[in-house]
């Protein structure tokens, strides 16, 4: 298993400029255990161990790319001209013209990974789109996928040696950019704890704020009071480990006997986990969990200053990889033996005073486009409640006006059922049952010559008018001798 481990890492040296960086994350073990004599601790039988678990690189395509390695890795002519490759063949894409020769099985995987990743991209892109409310717009793909420069998205089904040079240059470049991001990060947090404490400070009267000054420069020089903290990577330093952490004498502190101590999965290389492990004792000098004035973030931001400083004095091929070769050399240098000060990030700020000032104007800029975005939500809120009660006012109106039909709908009394009328006979109608037309109503309001009803005369032409408006012949009472019969005759006309 010791060789297994010890290829893999040589796989990652090798490839350090561009996909090895990747896996001496993926293929570390975990850090060394800083509180054991390692001189005292007898060997364990050997027994068949597990893989070393993998850490997360922080890209984005970190799954597919430790996909693509272990799949290469299992190619023996691959890993055999890996092995002879120059670090500059490396980047100048040699090595991925290798690609060609590698077993057929490795290169179906390698297609069979490429179409999963870009179906995975088109999947993110689409749920980025629906996020953003576009679901009626076409999605160009193709277009879109371009931004991904460590694939080529014009070739989505196969794996060819141009996917695996766009891949070391992308993952080259992202790991190299990594620290730089982390570092960014660090400053905007540093930064806006600032920000944040002077915009407390504005809160208060000016007691609870002499007070609140005063706290905070008590809990300042409190933090800056701890033990002198040894330079990184410097004679002292590791003289500290090899005591404290290692249990062994001072006087007899030997540089190879170290390495070998904290090389702790035995790849004869310090990887970064490995390195950062040995700046725990310093570390411990300067922050405390338990400690108000302590603050963790601060301490991982140490312990990256500190990583960065040793790979850049010792890491003399820059793969960010310490060999021994590269370490006992360090060790003979006046900076190993009579090091500087190290300045700790209480002497450090992480930003300037511009920068603290450009910072708080971005914010103010935030704020300001933040409040007029509120400002514009409340008006088409208004707007939309404006024309919510508008469409509630109508509602109720359109009740009301269903409601008025309802009711002169039930009001309306039912036409009195047909007669049928044979000869001269008259139907009884009652008063109730006598409904006037809009003719008759429009008769009603004409001027008509005034009949008296007392008369013979007045009283059969009121009857007639009752009948007329029934559809009923009338009565002839004043026609003369002879022609009651013709009426009689008209009447009984079909």
């Amino acid at each position: 298993m010791r060789s297994g481990i010890h290829n893999k890492m040589c796989w990652s040296r090798a490839l350090v400029t561009g996909l090895a960086l990747v896996l001496v994350q993926m293929l570390c073990l975990e850090g060394v255990p800083i509180s054991i004599d390692k001189t005292k601790v007898k060997e364990p039988e050997k027994t068949p161990e597990e893989p070393p678990a993998s850490v997360d690189t922080g890209l984005h395509y970190d799954r597919y790319l430790r996909e693509v390695i272990d799949f290469l890795e299992k190619d023996q002519h691959f890993r055999e001209k890996l092995h002879n490759t120059d670090m500059e063949d490396i980047k100048q894409g040699k090595l991925a013209k290798e690609l060609d020769f590698v077993s057929h099985h490795v290169r179906t995987k390698l297609d069979e990974l490429k179409r999963q990743e870009v179906n995975r991209l088109r999947t993110l892109i689409k749920a980025k789109q629906d996020l953003e409310g576009g679901n009626d717009i076409a999605v160009d793909h193709q277009a879109l996928l371009k931004q991904f420069e460590y694939l080529n998205h014009m070739n989505p089904h196969t794996f060819e040696v141009d996917d695996l040079d766009r891949l070391i240059r992308s993952a080259t470049k992202d790991l190299e950019n990594y620290d730089k991001e982390r570092h960014d990060e660090f400053k905007r947090y540093e930064m806006m704890k600032e920000h944040d404490r002077r915009e407390h400070l504005k809160t208060l009267d000016d007691d609870d704020r002499k007070k609140e000054e005063e706290h905070y420069e008590e809990m300042r020089k409190k933090h800056a009071d701890h033990p002198k903290v040894n330079h990184p990577g410097s004679q002292n330093q590791l003289k500290e480990v090899w005591e404290e952490a290692d249990g062994l004498d001072p006087e007899d502190f030997d540089p190879k006997t170290f390495f070998n101590l904290h090389d702790t999965n035995g790849d004869g290389f310090f990887d970064e986990q490995e390195l950062e492990a040995l700046f725990t004792k310093e570390l411990e000098k300067i922050y405390d969990p338990t400690n108000e004035e302590d603050d963790m973030v601060e301490m991982e931001e140490e312990r990256l200053r500190m990583r960065e400083h040793v790979m850049n004095e010792v890491d003399s091929n820059k793969d960010r990889l310490v060999s021994l070769d590269e370490f006992l050399v360090a060790t003979k240098k006046k900076e190993f033996l009579e090091p500087d000060s190290w300045e700790t990030l209480e002497q450090n700020q992480a930003y300037t005073d511009e920068e603290m000032r450009e910072f708080e104007e971005h914010l103010a800029q935030q704020e300001q486009d933040l409040n007029l975005k509120a400002v514009d939500l409340q008006k088409q809120r208004d707007e939309l409640e404006r024309q919510q009660e508008q469409l509630n006012a109508q509602k109720i109106e359109l009740q009301q006006a269903v409601e008025h039909m309802e009711r002169l709908k039930s009001q309306k009394v039912e036409p009195p059922p047909e007669v049928h009328v044979d000869g001269n006979d008259i139907p009884e109608i009652h008063d109730n049952q006598l409904q006037f037309e809009p003719e008759a109503q429009a008769q009603e309001h004409q001027p008509a010559q005034h009949i008296p009803q007392d008369t013979p005369q007045g009283h059969h032409e009121q009857q007639n008018q009752v009948l007329d408006q029934h559809g009923l012949p009338q009565a002839h009472q004043d026609l003369p001798p002879g022609h009651h019969e013709a009426a009689q005759g008209e009447h009984n006309m079909p």
